[in-house]
């Protein structure tokens, strides 16, 4: 049977303000957007529901989570745990592309896509990048050129880490012959085919990048470096690299709040992206979700940094509230990203035809309501639908 689902007098932002607006929903789908839309009468019940006071958005898509946990790096002790779905609905996320990260023996991309196809089942839509920070490759089908033809849910590659001292230390040719297996293999299966680089806070930041656009035919959209708000230079090269029509992605994890020292604030560097003229459509922004870092400590031990996928939707919210305007702050975790990695209009949008994945912020910019293709998840902050072990 199908499910109907009205929601009314929605403050819709589709990103774009729209003013107050009717959404009609079939299934997992929006079908139309209206100022006003009568209750339809069908042979099947309409569940009408009022966003009456509520800023109506996209569902956030998170384009890094470490969803099989990530971490490691102070001993197998220090290994994060899986994402549990509720984790992932009330931070206001309906859309999640998965990564390794540093660990690419104790964890495999096979591990990664049984845990997509498990996030999927329980309601949301998941997606993942094949290979791991390490060269070379770690991928399923001994190609990531297959892995991104062959297998529906991997988009790309990464993430692959650059100017860190957990890398492999790539050479140019090396990082160039990657970004040509992606967008080979994004070509031949209409997809993004993106690679995504871990960047850490080596001085030589992207400048490999920079001159890889200078010496092939490669276009910048192919390059994703995250975490480019770590350090001050990085952020500098990063503007710069998305005025050259490649995607930066800020992580909204990395704070000092959090633990992470010399870093700008995610919503700050969002605000001096805007204020300096640089391209808001190239800027993205992921959570980092689940990741970890091993800090030592003088007396030998170590202390774990773990970042938290709500930290995506606090950022937005103090991007918002320091001056940045509501729909400029929103499509860096929807739209740009859903772009980015080719969901675009399926993802990032409420427009007839996207996927039902909706979010309501109340007066205050917290996350009320959240449907996901279509269900509801979430309703005044508390996951309605939890995962398939959760037990609270």
């Amino acid at each position: 049977m199908s499910r109907v689902l009205l929601i009314k007098n929605a403050n819709l932002y589709d990103p774009e303000p729209q003013g107050l607006r009717d959404i009609l929903v079939v299934d997992e789908k929006v079908l139309t957007v209206a100022e006003h839309i009568d209750t339809p009468e069908l042979p099947v019940p309409v569940e009408v529901v009022s966003a009456e006071g509520k800023t109506v958005i996209p569902g956030y898509v998170d384009q890094h989570v470490h969803m099989i946990g990530g971490g490691g790096e102070a001993g197998p002790y220090s290994r994060t745990p899986e994402v549990m779905l509720s984790d992932v609905t009330t931070a206001g996320v309906t859309t999640v592309i998965g990564v390794l990260g540093t660990d690419g023996t104790g964890r495999h991309p096979e591990s990664l896509l049984a845990k997509v196809r498990g996030l999927e089942t329980e309601g949301i839509s998941a997606y993942m990048l094949t290979a791991s920070y390490e060269i070379p490759l770690r991928t399923m089908t001994g190609d990531a050129r297959r892995d991104i033809i062959l297998i529906d849910k991997v988009l790309g590659i990464g993430e692959i880490a650059l100017s860190d001292h957990r890398s492999s230390q790539p050479t140019k040719d090396e990082v160039k012959r990657i970004l040509t297996q992606a967008r080979l293999g994004g070509m031949l299966s209409a997809k993004a085919g993106v690679v995504q680089f871990h960047m850490g806070i080596g001085k030589n930041g992207i400048q490999m990048l920079f001159e890889i656009l200078d010496e092939t035919e490669i276009p910048a959209r192919h390059m994703i470096p995250t975490h480019v708000n770590r350090a001050p230079h990085l952020f500098e090269q990063a503007k710069e690299l998305a005025r050259r029509g490649g995607y930066i992605d800020i992580t909204s994890g990395i704070r000092e709040e959090d633990g992470f020292t010399n870093c700008i604030k995610p919503s700050e560097a969002i605000r001096i992206c805007m204020e300096e003229g640089v391209p808001m459509e190239q800027i993205t922004m992921s959570s980092d979700g689940n990741g970890s870092m091993s800090v030592p400590l003088p007396d030998g031990g170590a202390r774990l940094l773990v970042t938290r996928l709500s930290s995506l939707h606090e950022e937005v919210r103090d991007a918002v509230f320091s001056g940045v305007p509501i729909e400029k702050a929103i499509q860096i975790c929807g739209a740009n990203p859903a772009r980015a990695n080719g969901l675009y209009p399926k993802k990032g949008c409420i427009r007839p035809g996207s996927d039902a994945d909706i979010l309501f912020l109340d007066e205050e910019f917290l996350v009320d309501t959240v449907f996901a293709r279509g269900r509801k998840m979430v309703e005044h902050g508390k996951a309605l639908v939890k995962g398939t072990f959760e037990t609270n």
